[in-house]
């Protein structure tokens, strides 16, 4: 007998083939708009960063003051203002913030010459992102590649400083995956803190800064304990494609990208969730980052035996949507959880059924690991037992 289970494979070529008809119905519109956190994420890319006087990212300064040309993108407008203005991307993106200058439609005369322009800026900026990616491809080569399946540890501590003590502190006792959680609510914030923090709720701010202070902390590790360490963040909320442009540059090597968390869990627009998403995945599909879906999210608020089948749903549609943006299939980290309560008869057996199922409808995709969030009330030592479960399954 063959191992696993024995799956309907025209059951599994019917679930596809819905899933690719839900994402043709949101394509038409992601296909043809934008939004501030696109825009923004454009700007970036071509090496806009800062605040202003009062702490708000020059992005937000700029986009705010130029709303009536964001239909049609914004990169022209600035990319033009470059080129009458013989500045760099940075002067401009200052002069404008500060009312110096400002933004107007392309002449047509001078959209073609304009085009060019920013396509070559936009070239370079993405030459950034690939020289980061050759740079994490050396850095494996170089140092042993920890074997699978990883073992992914959380910090948290609000000051990032602090984090990379403990970051450094796990990956000395074995951990391979470094995640940093995001402090309360940053996935409602419509803009990124610009710096380092040290003040989070619950999580610590993801900023590039903090970015780069991780990255360099656990580069410094992983030459100690002679393997690569990785580092994952979050790309997701309101600022979704920022934050992934940001853990491009700075070598991060997994985000949490779900194309539907943000319309779901924090009720974010859906129109714009959809059209953030796709940038978001792009740039993580040319980083090189493993994607980690949300699916963990649906059996926190629901029972796992009545809606077990959400899980599955909700991995086919982000399988297709992260294949229409370039991710590979090892690139995906197809969500699962062990949620199902402790007091169910038979439930490590449904809950390796279903870490099974998982596997099998997605082979080639990359392994998530999570912890468990359901404890019996009161008792740590059924705890400890529900984590070695989760390990085992």
């Amino acid at each position: 007998m063959e191992p696993g289970i024995r799956l309907d494979e025209h059951l599994v070529l019917r679930a596809r083939a819905c899933a690719r008809d839900i994402a043709d119905g949101v394509w038409e519109h992601v296909d043809k708009h934008t939004t501030d956190s696109v825009e923004r994420t454009s700007l970036r890319l071509l090496g806009v960063t800062g605040v202003n006087d009062i702490d708000v990212p020059l992005v937000n300064v700029i986009v705010e003051q130029s709303r009536e040309l964001l239909s049609g993108g914004i990169v022209g407008p600035f990319v033009a203002l470059l080129m009458r203005s013989g500045r760099d991307a940075q002067e401009v993106a200052e002069a404008v913030a500060s009312g110096q200058l400002s933004l107007a439609p392309v002449p047509p005369e001078q959209r073609a010459r304009v085009e060019r322009t920013a396509t070559e800026l936009a070239l370079r900026g993405v030459g950034r992102i690939d020289a980061v990616r050759r740079r994490r491809e050396e850095l494996v080569a170089a140092l042993a590649d920890p074997i699978t399946p990883w073992l992914y540890v959380i910090v948290a501590t609000g000051n990032i400083h602090e984090d990379v003590v403990q970051a450094k502190a796990a990956a000395r006792a074995g951990a391979d995956v470094i995640a940093v959680i995001r402090t309360t609510a940053q996935s409602l914030l419509d803009y990124v803190p610009y710096g380092l923090t040290t003040e989070g709720f619950g999580g610590t701010y993801a900023t590039q800064e903090n970015f780069r202070l991780m990255r360099a902390g656990l580069d410094e590790v992983g030459e100690e304990v002679g393997r690569y360490i990785r580092l994952c963040n979050y790309a997701s909320g309101l600022c979704m494609p920022e934050i992934a442009a940001m853990g491009s540059l700075e070598r991060l090597d997994m985000m949490l990208n779900d194309s539907m968390y943000g319309i779901i869990f924090r009720n974010i627009n859906m129109r714009r969730t959809f059209v953030d998403q796709y940038l978001a995945r792009l740039l993580n599909a040319r980083a090189g980052i493993i994607i980690n879906t949300g699916e963990d999210n649906y059996l926190t608020t629901a029972d796992a035996l009545e809606k077990g089948y959400t899980v599955i749903s909700s991995d086919f549609i982000n399988e297709e949507f992260a294949s229409r943006a370039g991710l590979e299939p090892w690139q995906m980290g197809i969500g699962h959880a062990f949620e199902i309560d402790p007091s169910t008869p038979d439930q490590v057996l449904y809950q390796i059924a279903d870490a099974q199922l998982v596997r099998q409808l997605f082979p080639a995709a990359s392994p998530k690991y999570m912890p468990p969030t359901k404890y019996m009330p009161g008792d740590i030592f059924m705890g400890h037992i529900i984590d070695a479960m989760f390990n085992f399954t």
